[in-house]
């Protein structure tokens, strides 16, 4: 129950730091504030709970570096996960990193990357990934029905639209992929360092070095806005303290049910999430009713992911 709250919130936060995004003006400077309060959030609990924040530097030569990159990986999931959400919606948001995430789960599972236990690739994992991509394109291609059907009575043009859209759609697929080995990562730096906590905070200090860089060198705009006539709603600030319980969830579960069984349970939940969002506009959103044909595309996803993971 507490992976399927996990994956509902983190919903919520693709939401909350695309409406901050519109305020801030950059996808950079969002994440990075993200990031600052995840880490200051993360900080506090730390040391109120471990008394200490970071670690021995003799583990930088002891360790692997990739364990170090949970944070760097993290960054590019969340920022393109911002860049996504207005061009693609939420449900096309979280299902097509998702699809990443399988992809990269199976590659983790069968080669035991980062420490992970092996799982070889059968011909029932294989049948899941395919059924995952079945519901991908279900949905993908109605989204790209009403796409056209809306641009045709605008009288619009579609091509150009339609070949950028799968542009972004190969983002969200790459971006999911490393979201899955930032959870395999974190996973293993909790098991290292004993301690939940100090991974989480690891990670989401490491990207927020890894942003404030990142912004530097763009001088990103440092202004805040008005994007509507209203005032800027509290909740735009809550993403970084949503993604840091996520983190943490996920160091706390990957060791206690596995990979990918936590990767399971987090997706739908994920999806339910999603789909309350667009039915729903919640968080200032753009409102787009759920449909059947979603739904069942949904449901196709669920049973491949079902195949891999709990086969």
């Amino acid at each position: 129950m507490f992976a399927i709250v996990m994956g509902v919130v983190i919903g919520l936060q693709t939401s909350i730091n695309s409406r901050l995004r519109q305020s801030v003006g950059s996808p950079f400077m969002a994440s990075l504030i993200s990031f600052t309060v995840g880490s200051g959030f993360l900080a506090v609990i730390t040391l109120l709970i471990d008394h200490r924040l970071f670690f021995t530097p003799h583990l930088f030569s002891q360790q692997p570096a990739w364990l170090w990159l949970g944070g760097v990986f993290g960054v590019v999931y969340l920022t393109g996960n911002i860049l996504l959400f207005p061009k693609l919606g939420s449900v096309q948001t979280v299902i097509l990193p998702m699809f990443g995430q399988i992809l990269m789960g199976l590659l983790i599972d069968n080669f035991g990357w980062f420490h992970a236990k092996v799982s070889p690739f059968t011909t029932v994992r294989g049948g899941g990934a395919l059924l995952v991509l079945l519901g991908v394109i279900v949905t993908v291609a109605l989204s790209d029905w009403l796409l056209k059907r809306r641009a045709a009575l605008d009288a619009a043009p579609t091509t150009t639209a339609s070949a950028s859209l799968w542009l972004w759609r190969l983002l969200g697929i790459g971006a999911g992929m490393l979201g899955a080995a930032q959870s395999a990562i974190n996973g293993h730096l909790g098991l290292v360092l004993r301690s939940s906590l100090d991974a989480a905070f690891i990670s989401f200090f490491v990207g927020a070095l890894t942003l404030l860089v990142i912004n530097l060198l763009l001088r990103s705009s440092r202004q805040l806005t008005q994007p509507t006539d209203r005032p800027n709603p509290w909740w735009m600030w809550v993403g970084g303290v949503i993604g840091a319980l996520f983190v943490l969830g996920n160091v706390y579960l990957v060791p206690i049910l596995g990979t990918g069984l936590t990767v399971v349970i987090v997706l739908v939940g994920l999806m339910g999430g999603s789909l309350l969002i667009d039915n729903f506009g919640w968080l200032e959103s753009q409102r787009n009713p759920v449909t059947l044909v979603q739904i069942v595309g949904l449901l196709i996803m669920v049973g491949g992911v079902a195949l891999i993971h709990l086969a």
